[in-house]
């Protein structure tokens, strides 16, 4: 199957502001996008649109990220939002008419503005996913598109810790460091990243997941990864590993060298995990479900050893995903607590 090619839009102004203003002064952090269209294809354009002398930090960061950054100067008398809507608009339908091997279009914005944008782009046979902050998104965008993703519910957004203030030479020093895998640490950020990775394809893919497409992700998600930093020789010595420790299945028959990559039937404990959200959901819940705040600290009230990240997953939110998923518990969103809420199934 042909991946898909994938062209970046991103309404800057729209999105750094959404962020700073409903996820309590919280700065937008582009990775959780990038991973999340790494599952979906592979980028070939990346263009953000704003006046950037009011984002310098985040300029800095679209700019290791490899974004394309359009300015949009701020002119006395001028309407720069209407300036950076219509220049957005005209690149993605020239891009679309010029580049026709881009199949997919991302719009990162919550303006219902772009709304045009997406009904053209789509009868260009182009499909099209938007992603926005839920409070800011208007009501007519998410349905005009053909998949819309709120930045909240990405894998990697953390809304449980407070942000932090970090000064530009930290943040600076920060990304220039480059990362280590810590040797006793290792394996197990390898195995979180391996099954986070194999969750999301199985959430976007219809067929099943080749070793090869897991490999491809990775390398979209960390262009410098390798399966030698971990001390294994090649990637399907890595996935033997993992299929060993019964975290994931290789499904060898007619698979041509290229075998298909599953979860395990019989999960590395997971499944007794997901029974114990269950019970302790089941116990809290009023008729309207509970919350998720607060919700893992009443598990390690049951057993305290709980951490999701024993069975692959990189933070709780994902970890009730899974659960339900499978089946084991509900989960909605709920706009009167500005929280998820769960019930047991």
């Amino acid at each position: 199957m042909e991946e898909e090619r994938i062209g970046l839009f991103i309404d800057y102004e729209n999105l750094a502001i959404g962020a700073r203003e409903d996820l309590g002064g919280r700065r937008l952090d582009f990775k959780p996008i990038a991973d999340a269209l790494a599952e979906r294809g592979r980028v070939v354009v990346r263009r953000a649109y704003a006046d950037w002398s009011a984002f310098e930090p985040d300029r800095k960061m679209l700019t290791r990220n490899h974004v394309e950054l359009i300015e949009i100067p701020q002119r006395l008398g001028a309407v720069r939002k209407n300036a950076a809507d219509i220049k957005m608009a005209v690149d993605a339908v020239e891009l679309a008419f010029e580049r026709d091997y881009v199949t997919t279009f991302v719009i990162c914005t919550g303006d219902s503005d772009f709304t045009p944008l997406v009904h053209k782009l789509r009868e260009l046979n182009k499909r099209v996913i938007g992603v926005g902050l839920r409070a800011s998104t208007s009501a007519l965008l998410p349905p005009a598109c053909d998949e819309f993703l709120f930045y909240e519910r990405l894998d990697g957004v953390d809304l449980e810790t407070p942000p932090k203030d970090r000064d530009e030479d930290q943040e600076r020093r920060a990304a220039d460091r480059p990362a280590r895998v810590d040797p006793d640490k290792g394996l197990d950020s390898l195995t979180r990243l391996v099954t986070g990775t194999l969750a999301g394809l199985e959430r976007s893919l219809e067929g099943p997941v080749r070793s090869s497409q897991l490999k491809r992700t990775l390398l979209r998600k960390d262009p410098t990864f390798s399966e030698a930093d971990y001390g294994f020789r090649a990637f399907g010595e890595l996935l033997r590993y993992l299929e060993d420790r019964n975290v994931i299945e290789l499904n060898r028959e007619n698979s041509g060298g290229d075998p298909v990559v599953q979860f395990a039937t019989s999960g590395n404990g997971e499944t007794e995990a997901f029974a114990l959200l269950r019970d302790v959901v089941a116990a809290l819940q009023g008729d309207g479900g509970t919350a998720l705040s607060g919700l893992k600290n009443q598990l390690r009230k049951r057993r305290s050893d709980f951490s999701e990240k024993q069975y692959g997953y990189s933070g709780f939110l994902q970890f009730v995903k899974a659960a339900d998923a499978r089946g084991f518990v509900d989960l909605e969103w709920s706009k009167d607590l500005d929280d998820y809420l769960i019930s047991a199934s």
